[in-house]
């Protein structure tokens, strides 16, 4: 990737605040390691794509390194769930046979498997030897006829959000606009509108909790990028009519290429909590513009937030005025911050590490303008805020979890490695029941209490 490609990703014109000025969003540099590196975010973005051949091409290591470390599920294909790599070693660098590997690791992928499409990843390795993924990728597509979409995100070019990215942006070149959607149900007795989700990723099944709600409105997704997608809906997503911008930090670009090439207009918002559910609801009719839409949305909601209240009304009696303090980053710094407040319980402070400054923003407007923004959280750090505030639970990523347990303070992970789906209506009865869970578990009053020998 050249770098004036890799610098136009860095300064998003997507975003507000680089509209009215030159500031840009906080850039990302080049070679940084402490957000991880381009091609695992690249990787990760596209891997929930289920039908497709995901080749690591480079050392083992990589794709070791790298696989289904996001905890999406599929509701059909498993190919996504198998580890590709071209496995690169010494010899085949010096020698210089790494286009030569990976085109017959193209081939038996096709071979074997009969992927819908085959991706690459461009790694370091490859990267700094010269190897055109590009070429190879258009020779195999000419000679087996399936489509190779080369996604050049090699480690060295930047953190993890790079990757994201990029991933979009060879989504958008390649894959995006190459077929039409399948023609609608001549039954049908509602104007059903194309929309399309991304940055969405079906993380412990969560897509499914909000498909009911959107199939019941007539909302038919072409695509998500990319939770339980299949490379047909991918090719589609130019002609959805509206798409909802689920994680900004992640693929912006997307949104703004498909605004520019074909017109679709996009929100950002959240399918996290009570109110942003509906909200983003809402906005969907409101994009798409349509009075009979509009009509049947509020009458859906109306009946949603009856029966949900009712079902959480137990829990909020539990959680209310609990105190958190949740260290995550992106959309989830502000959209659990609403889920949570829809509970009664009371954010004490909140991870922007990787949040843009839209996402401080919502921040500032759910908890004030002296809210406390955590941006770098050492578990000493962490730690003092849980003691000055006497926080009831920690909400973050599953690598503070030791920090927390060492402390004897009740974690839940809200992070991509979760096992529980808090989306949706129904995803608010599970995230209320997950917080009781943890915050009243009886092991809390047993190893607070001092030893025998201290006795």
């Amino acid at each position: 990737m050249k770098s004036q490609d890799i610098a136009a990703l860095l300064d998003e014109p997507a975003c507000n605040h680089n509209q009215k000025s030159k500031s840009g969003c906080a850039k990302l540099k080049p070679g940084e390691t402490a957000g991880g590196c381009a091609f695992d975010g690249a990787q990760i973005a596209l891997l929930p794509i289920a039908d497709v051949a995901h080749i690591v091409h480079g050392s083992i290591a990589c794709a070791g390194s790298s696989w289904d470390n996001r905890g999406t599920r599929s509701s059909g294909s498993r190919l996504f769930r198998i580890g590709m790599t071209t496995d690169l070693t010494e010899q085949d660098v010096i020698m210089g046979r790494g286009e030569k590997r990976l085109l017959h690791s193209i081939k038996q992928a096709i071979e074997t498997y009969q992927p819908a499409a085959v991706f690459v990843y461009n790694t370091c390795v490859p990267a700094l030897i010269g190897d055109d993924i590009d070429a190879v990728c258009k020779a195999a597509q000419q000679r087996w006829q399936v489509p190779v979409v080369p996604i050049d995100a090699a480690g060295f070019y930047g953190t993890k959000n790079l990757g994201n990215r990029i991933a979009g942006e060879a989504m958008v070149k390649y894959v995006c606009g190459t077929r039409e959607p399948d023609p609608l149900p001549t039954d049908t007795t509602m104007t059903v509108h194309d929309i399309a989700l991304i940055g969405e990723y079906n993380i412990a099944g969560e897509l499914w909790h909000v498909m009911p709600l959107l199939d019941e409105l007539g909302l038919r997704v072409l695509a998500t990028l990319s939770g339980d997608a299949r490379f047909k809906e991918v090719q589609t997503m130019h002609r959805s009519q509206a798409n909802m911008m689920v994680c900004s930090k992640a693929m912006i670009n997307v949104a703004r290429k498909l605004q520019e090439k074909f017109g679709t207009p996009w929100f950002e918002g959240s399918f996290y909590g009570v109110s942003d559910v509906s909200q983003a609801l809402r906005d969907f009719a409101r994009l798409l513009n349509d009075d009979d839409l509009t009509q049947r949305t509020a009458v859906l909601i109306e009946r949603e937030e009856i029966k949900i209240n009712q079902a959480l009304e137990p829990w909020r009696k539990r959680l209310r005025g609990k105190k958190v303090l949740l260290y995550t980053g992106g959309v989830k710094s502000w959209s659990i911050v609403a889920a949570l407040q829809d509970l009664g319980m009371t954010v004490v402070a909140t991870g922007t590490k990787k949040s843009t400054e839209e996402d401080k923003a919502r921040i500032r407007e759910l908890m004030g303008e002296e809210t406390m923004m955590v941006e770098e959280g050492g578990a000493k750090h962490l730690l003092n805020i849980v003691h000055q505030h006497q926080v009831d639970i920690l909400i973050a990523g599953g690598r503070n979890m030791y920090t927390a347990l060492k402390a004897r303070i009740p974690f839940l992970d809200i992070n991509q490695e979760r096992e529980f789906a808090y989306a949706g209506y129904t995803g608010m009865v599970e995230l209320a029941r997950q917080l009781v869970l943890t915050i009243d578990s009886p092991i809390w009053p047993a190893i607070r209490k001092p030893a025998p020998w201290h006795s």
